[in-house]
């Protein structure tokens, strides 16, 4: 038996993103996304309106970074969702978070988000089914307290997830599987 439920964007786990920019008057901006993947290897596509704040400051910028966010900061992660760029010119301050400039873009990296993809603007798609915001990552990187033996432990990340039923975040850190060894048992 099954229940039947109400349409939703009934993908989970949905990755919680943060997205910063910069103001014009140079101030951090920073939005929680949830509706982001990568395209491929080395394309993020966030599913973002042009009325937002953050996808003004790409357009004009040509720049933004995309963080994974954590379970220490989940009060800091949502705020960032419910308050509007347009009201609050600094919510990164308000937040008490800080950044520093990304090495390879002109964005913002926020230091207490322990994973960051460094986005140059490829395009904002408007058409019926685009995505919105389409970036080529041009640098990752990662705090060092994330780094086992040269490679990020995911484990530690603590990263969270939307749940778009219950309007929850979960925590996504335990290790289940191997991904392309496991399935080869029922080879």
């Amino acid at each position: 038996m099954r229940t039947k439920l109400n349409i939703t964007e009934g993908i989970f786990p949905m990755p919680v993103l943060m997205v910063a920019t910069y103001n014009e008057d140079g101030t951090v901006n920073v939005m929680n996304a949830a509706w982001g993947t990568m395209q491929a290897r080395d394309t993020v596509a966030l599913n973002l309106t042009e009325t937002h704040k953050t996808v003004q400051n790409i357009k004009r910028t040509g720049a933004f970074t995309v963080s994974i966010a954590d379970a220490a900061h989940v009060v800091e992660a949502d705020y960032f969702g419910v308050e509007t760029g347009k009201k609050v010119t600094d919510k990164l301050s308000k937040a008490g978070l800080t950044s520093s400039k990304a090495e390879c873009v002109n964005a913002p990296v926020i230091n207490e988000f322990p994973l960051c993809l460094e986005c140059e603007f490829i395009e904002y798609q408007t058409n019926e089914y685009g995505c919105g915001v389409i970036g080529k990552v041009v640098n990752c990187t990662a705090s060092d307290s994330i780094m086992v033996d040269g490679k990020p432990d995911m484990s530690l990340v603590n990263a969270i997830a939307f749940d778009p039923y219950t309007h929850g975040y979960y925590k996504v850190s335990e290790r289940v599987g191997e991904a392309f060894k496991d399935g080869l048992k029922l080879k």
